[in-house]
């Protein structure tokens, strides 16, 4: 094997299937229409009558997506339970889980509570976790704490040079200061905290109590076209996935934005006012005309990647009252000044002031393509 070892040859064995799994998805993903809504009928049934499942299944329900697979799993026999957190959505999709009989769960935490005691969640949840780790020191995260810094592993991880997990220069520059004396650098650091727990709190831990009491499993509208740190794991695991520590189906897995819009119009799903109306463009392209995706009203991850009207400014027109108290009311600065999201849209670059202004041009635009 020409020196080659016994755990190389194995390695290389595993990343070629993966490789052959992730291939295997992404021509599903190009199927029809037609193919793909029949192919999750097909999974969907296959998690519902699964050995270890047996039936005991559940809807974890939130937005657009996860709203268009109950009422699809009801169109194809299946019958059970839907629930959410949905006091952290919009009202107006609280309003429809109120039509379809979805079940109210509670947060472990209030959404402030949330914010004052671990950070704010913003960017993604993968750099929200590493900017936490760096402003949590300890000696059990040095070794990754050094890795974030400069993308080196060390002995841990095989000494491993410029890996992912190393952040890009730009949120170095502003969230690296926690080690300028640990590795001779000369970052900037933020006068708050950065935290990915908030989902743990506010969504994860209600749903995954539900399930160990109720003894049921959930089906989720997750889609891998949809990218995030979901993508690859769905990629790999299909649409459902059961092991002895967990067990889910994603009926919609290989599904895009526009399978799933078609679905939603197919089967007269209830659109909640935030999302505006479902329309086609000239080129035949659906989308929603106004919010694209929805998520609670606190939350940050990714809008540094939106363009305006981003999610702010969509709160803004909901709720101007509710918009004022996340923008300036959510906790005090170490010289005891109130600040909310404003100040960290500010740090980050990111617009947020005169919303209205954005928003009344973008909603003309959208008005005229439904028209």
């Amino acid at each position: 094997m020409g020196g080659e070892t016994v755990k190389n040859v194995l390695e290389r064995g595993a990343e070629n299937r993966t490789e052959e799994k992730i291939r295997y998805f992404q021509a599903k993903q190009k199927e029809s229409y037609e193919f793909k809504v029949l192919y999750a009928e097909i999974r969907a049934w296959e998690f519902f009558n699964h050995p270890e499942i047996g039936g005991a299944c559940y809807v974890s329900v939130g937005g657009l997506d996860s709203i268009t697979l109950l009422l699809f799993l009801r169109s194809i026999g299946i019958n059970v339970p839907a629930v959410s957190v949905s006091v952290l959505e919009d009202k107006s999709i609280q309003e429809i889980h109120r039509q379809l009989g979805v079940l109210p769960l509670k947060p472990l935490k209030s959404k402030v509570e949330v914010i004052r005691k671990f950070g704010w969640p913003v960017l993604s949840k993968e750099i929200a976790g590493k900017i936490s780790l760096l402003q949590n020191p300890s000696e059990k995260n040095a070794t990754v704490r050094h890795s974030i810094i400069t993308g080196d592993t060390g002995a841990y991880g095989g000494y491993r040079k410029g890996t992912s997990m190393k952040l890009s220069q730009k949120w170095l520059e502003k969230f690296g200061g926690y080690e300028n004396d640990t590795e001779g650098v000369s970052y900037g650091k933020p006068d708050f905290l950065i935290s990915n727990k908030c989902c743990y709190y506010l969504k994860e831990k209600p749903c995954a109590n539900y399930a160990k009491e109720s003894g049921r499993f959930p089906y989720m509208g997750l889609m891998a076209s949809e990218g995030g740190r979901r993508q690859k794991s769905l990629m790999i695991n299909g649409c459902n996935y059961i092991s002895p520590g967990t067990k889910r189906s994603c009926p919609f897995a290989i599904f895009t934005r526009q399978d799933l819009l078609r679905l939603a119009l197919d089967l007269h799903v209830p659109v909640p006012e935030i999302y505006g109306k479902i329309v086609s463009a000239p080129d035949g392209t659906l989308k929603t005309t106004k919010a694209q995706r929805t998520g609670c009203s606190m939350c940050g991850f990714g809008v540094h990647m939106e363009k305006r009207p981003h999610r702010f400014d969509q709160l803004w027109a909901c709720s101007p009252g509710e918009w004022e108290m996340w923008m300036h009311h959510v906790d005090k600065l170490p010289d005891g000044t109130w600040y909310g999201w404003g100040h960290v849209l500010d740090y980050i670059g990111v617009e947020w002031r005169e919303p209205w202004r954005q928003f009344e041009v973008q909603e003309s635009l959208f008005n005229q393509e439904g028209a």
